[in-house]
């Protein structure tokens, strides 16, 4: 069954684009594994830790005595690593430039202060849009984790900046789906939330597209592709996550599957399913591939953290491996964290979300923490009397020593004579983790 397009679509070759920026010599999308910079990143605590607690617990098993496990993926992905080190070694590289970031580098508080530190200015969304315009020829431009649109890539080569290219070659995977997507004139159904930084770079590389947030949200839409709908309702709903122009009565005959890295895997793997059963129901099987494409786009890293915790509080029912309670560390502004901070909150375990030691107030046994859905709330007292088991966590833009900090906060409200760790007695690993081939 053929489908034609009733209206013109602007058509983007992103390969082409990003492949025309290699092309300006002002272009740079790997790290150099710099010795200084990532010295200093240890040294700054923005990077993994090699001396301190978190390194003691992966060097005996991820276990810290009997009342602290850590889960056997968290903390910094290699995307987030790589980001931070090419920010470093920016710095270096170019020290009489001035430096800008599109947007924070990754969400974590900590690490974005430290590169303001260091001059590098970082150019945010306040509600009135970005403002480049103090952006010169001669500067030095980086690229956040989370990438940027085409739109603004085009612009700042246009300015003839030196670009720094620190996206995450998985959520760059993701925008060669929507390409392909793009080419075969399939929408782009993006699992994520359209108002964060990576949803909206991977949209702009979509020549039409949905976000949808939620299974609800997926479930609206397909009953829309089944039995029609109203038209206006269905703009009006997805008013801030579709494409200029589009039509759900035109632009839902072909559809493709994308994702917002961070989001929940089950999640993107359910809305995957729903869609593909949606399509073969309306065209049959032997019409599927013409009107679904789905690409392998989930992050393994996401992916990894997210079953360390599941498999942690899966274990309830045995006394020698369940926990208290999940101690999950990262910025409040992380889509990952959340739902890290989700798993336990729906397996009915006892979860408490922070970002930084600031959080935990030694004194009076108290802890601000935040639920996964947003609200900011604290418990008094926190932690109780005897032995407790912990299981840590944190996001993938946060730092080993953020949690290594917290945890220590944790120590001094059970034994008030804490007095701290022995660092663990090792060179500092200068050589980051390896990487993916991509």
């Amino acid at each position: 069954m053929q489908v034609t397009r009733t209206s013109p679509v602007v058509q983007l070759d992103g390969r082409a684009f990003r492949r025309s920026l290699n092309k300006t010599g002002r272009y740079v999308r790997k790290p150099m594994d710099d010795a200084e910079s990532l010295a200093l990143m240890e040294e700054h605590g923005v990077g993994y830790s090699s001396t301190g607690l978190v390194a003691r617990m992966r060097a005996n098993g991820n276990l810290w005595q009997e009342g602290v496990k850590l889960a056997k993926a968290y903390g910094y992905c290699w995307g987030v690593e790589r980001a931070v080190q090419m920010a470093y070694e920016a710095r270096k590289q170019y020290p009489n430039s001035k430096l800008h970031v599109t947007n924070e580098i990754i969400h974590n508080p900590a690490v974005n202060q430290r590169l303001k530190e260091m001059e590098v200015n970082i150019i945010e969304d306040v509600g009135k849009g970005k403002d480049f315009s103090g952006i010169k020829g001669e500067d030095v431009v980086i690229l956040p984790a989370f990438g940027a649109s085409w739109q603004e890539m085009k612009m700042l080569s246009d300015k003839g900046v030196q670009i720094v290219d620190t996206t995450c070659p998985w959520v760059a995977k993701v925008w060669s789906a929507v390409d392909n997507q793009a080419r075969k004139q399939h929408t782009s159904i993006i699992h994520g939330k359209y108002s964060h930084e990576e949803t909206i770079a991977t949209a702009s590389f979509a020549t039409t597209y949905l976000i949808v947030r939620d299974i609800p949200e997926t479930q609206y839409v397909v009953d829309y592709i089944l039995n029609g709908g109203d038209r206006e309702e269905f703009l009006a709903k997805f008013s801030n996550a579709m494409s200029e122009g589009f039509d759900p009565d035109r632009d839902l005959l072909r559809i493709g599957l994308a994702n917002q890295t961070t989001m929940l895997r089950d999640e993107t793997l359910t809305i995957g399913k729903m869609l593909e059963k949606t399509m073969m129901q309306k065209y049959g099987p032997a019409e599927l591939k013409d009107h679904y494409m789905v690409l392998d786009t989930i992050c393994d890293a996401t992916q990894e953290r997210q079953d360390a915790v599941t498999e942690l509080v899966q274990k309830q029912s045995d006394p020698a491996e369940r926990v208290d309670f999940m101690l999950v560390v990262g910025g409040f502004n992380s889509s990952n964290t959340s739902h890290l901070q989700e798993i336990p909150e729906m397996a009915g375990v006892p979860s408490f979300w922070v970002n930084s030691a600031a959080c935990v107030d030694v004194e009076h046994n108290k802890i601000t923490h935040k639920l996964a859905h947003g609200e900011l709330v604290e418990t008094q007292p926190w932690l109780r009397d005897g032995p407790i088991t912990v299981g840590v966590t944190s996001g993938a833009s946060t730092p080993d020593r953020a949690v290594e900090e917290v945890l220590d906060k944790l120590f001094r409200i059970k034994d008030p004579s804490f007095s701290g760790i022995a660092q663990l007695s090792m060179e500092a690993a200068l050589t980051p983790p390896s990487r993916p081939e991509h």
